[in-house]
């Protein structure tokens, strides 16, 4: 496939959700970058040709990774950060100066950067989920020496793995289960998305001073976050992530740092 103009895209399945076209171009226009950002959709056993399809496309840049991707697309490109052996998940492929096409993961920055001024350290937490988005939240955890990580998960097992690959101490409970009196609760799973199961979760064991994060953001106002607002709770919705992750991935893409001074009007275009 060829493109006149140098682009990036965002690969996934289901993609129409995506909001990483908006965010790019909008960045792409404000810099006045003559580069082009969109959404292609790719199903799991497509993935392999479509890395094959882009490798020989110079005008390609990169592609952000979304679900349900983010592990299987390590064994397609290169890892010169050893991001399989840390964080265990890429979101981000992209070329290097010699052609070859390398993943990495901004998803661990992106998450980290709305919560960076609150003091996490021995707080204990909660983590719905345990895939490639669990496992950068994991990652960035163990960064800052939180205190008991509790993780929810249909398959406790695997929950219980990851805790032990980032050196975390904690549990693994199923759903359904009580939450501890967590100060942070991150819902990294898809359950609430449009057109995914909803979560359904007790927040009442949660102290008053709790915060409560959930990486969806399709859409912003997820169950998860009304209910915490309606018992008073801080909230952080899934466009903060979002936003920091891509900026991180425009940079790698187009060589240059978005405009993050423009993040309000970006923020209102997003929830338009």
């Amino acid at each position: 496939m060829t493109n006149k103009l140098p682009y990036a895209e965002v690969i996934g399945d289901p993609i129409a959700h995506s909001k990483s076209p908006i965010i790019h171009k909008f960045w792409l226009e404000k810099l006045a970058i003559n580069a082009d950002y969109r959404m292609f959709h790719v199903k799991p056993d497509e993935l392999g040709d479509y890395i094959a399809s882009r490798r020989d496309d110079l005008n390609w840049q990169g592609c952000n990774v979304t679900l349900p991707h983010k592990l299987a697309v390590m064994d397609h490109v290169s890892d010169p950060g050893e991001i399989r052996a840390s964080i265990g998940a890429m979101n981000t492929i992209a070329r290097t100066e010699s052609g070859d096409l390398f993943g990495t993961n901004t998803d661990a920055g992106g998450f980290y950067a709305p919560i960076a001024e609150v003091p996490l350290t021995g707080q204990d937490v909660v983590v719905i989920g345990a895939g490639g988005a669990a496992q950068a939240v994991l990652f960035a955890l163990s960064r800052i020496d939180v205190g008991s990580v509790t993780m929810i998960n249909r398959n406790v097992l695997k929950a219980s793995a990851l805790l032990a690959r980032f050196g975390l101490k904690g549990q693994a409970l199923e759903h359904g289960s009580v939450l501890p009196a967590a100060r942070l609760l991150i819902n990294s799973s898809a359950l609430g998305m449009t057109g995914q199961d909803e979560l359904t979760i007790d927040l009442g064991g949660l102290p008053d001073d709790a915060i409560v994060y959930d990486l969806v953001y399709t859409p912003i106002k997820t169950k998860l976050l009304k209910a915490a607002k309606a018992r008073g709770l801080d909230t952080v919705d899934g466009l903060s992530m979002l936003i920091g992750q891509a900026a991180v991935a425009f940079e790698i893409f187009f060589g240059q740092a978005p405009p993050l001074e423009h993040d309000e009007e970006l923020r209102k275009l997003l929830l338009a």
